[in-house]
């Protein structure tokens, strides 16, 4: 720290911390101990320290867990708009991810969900809602609807792998999508499922999924921690 400088010691530490972030030797998951050791080990006051953190926990660098300490959070999720699964990309980006199944059942269509599927208002679809998972920290809550019917919808087999791969495994021939993306604040009950505070930012992406043949084999919508996850575009000058 140079105490001579103008630039705070709080963001002189700051920079620092981020910097180990980025260049991996603070590496995700790791622990940055509690406030009063730091302050300690590196001369500094506890709100400097503190006002420190804080900074790097509002770029979510870090994150505080109650019981655990202060923490480095893992990378940032970075999605392309393209028609693939989450899992995939989770898988293909190094992540390790991992679901929880939260509803596998069979349920009335409603008005969106028919409309989406080209099916029956009333009539019975599969419904499914996924906590997914990497490196252990909550990045989505996923829920799909799709035709009674369409394929074996295991519990065990849907958290072991993505859904797309069991619609190709079952035959199904994935050729576009319609999706649309937006944002919104969480409720309290999102908010503890997703590990964020009530009123974080989410993500949410609709998406209606078609086969070769142009019949809709899924309709997805989900919520994403804004924290952790972005969806990446490619935009071309129309000529």
């Amino acid at each position: 720290m140079d105490r001579t400088s103008p630039v705070p010691l709080y963001f002189q530490l700051a920079r620092q911390l981020e910097a180990a972030i980025g260049d991996g030797a603070l590496t995700p998951g790791s622990l940055l101990g509690n406030e009063i050791d730091l302050a300690t080990r590196l001369g500094l006051s506890r709100p400097t320290v503190r006002q420190a953190i804080q900074s790097l926990v509002d770029k979510g660098l870090l994150v505080r867990r109650r019981g655990v300490g202060t923490q480095v959070v893992h990378r940032h999720v970075r999605r392309p708009l393209e028609l693939s699964s989450l899992y995939d990309d989770l898988q293909a980006a190094g992540g390790l991810p991992a679901t929880v199944v939260l509803a596998n059942r069979l349920e009335p269509a409603d008005a969106r969900v028919a409309a989406a599927l080209g099916v029956p208002e009333g009539s019975d679809v599969h419904c499914l809602e996924r906590l997914r998972t990497t490196h252990g920290e909550p990045v989505a809550r996923l829920r799909n609807h799709l035709p009674a019917g369409l394929l074996d919808l295991d519990t065990a087999r849907l958290e072991d792998t993505g859904l797309y791969r069991l619609l190709r495994g079952a035959g199904v021939t994935l050729h576009s999508a319609g999706q649309t993306v937006g944002a919104r604040a969480a409720s309290a009950a999102e908010a503890d499922l997703l590990a964020e505070r009530e009123g974080a930012p989410l993500l949410t992406m609709e998406r209606t999924t078609f086969d070769d043949t142009g019949r809709a084999v899924e309709f997805g919508s989900h919520l994403y921690r804004a924290s952790r996850y972005s969806f990446d575009f490619q935009l071309l000058v129309r000529p």
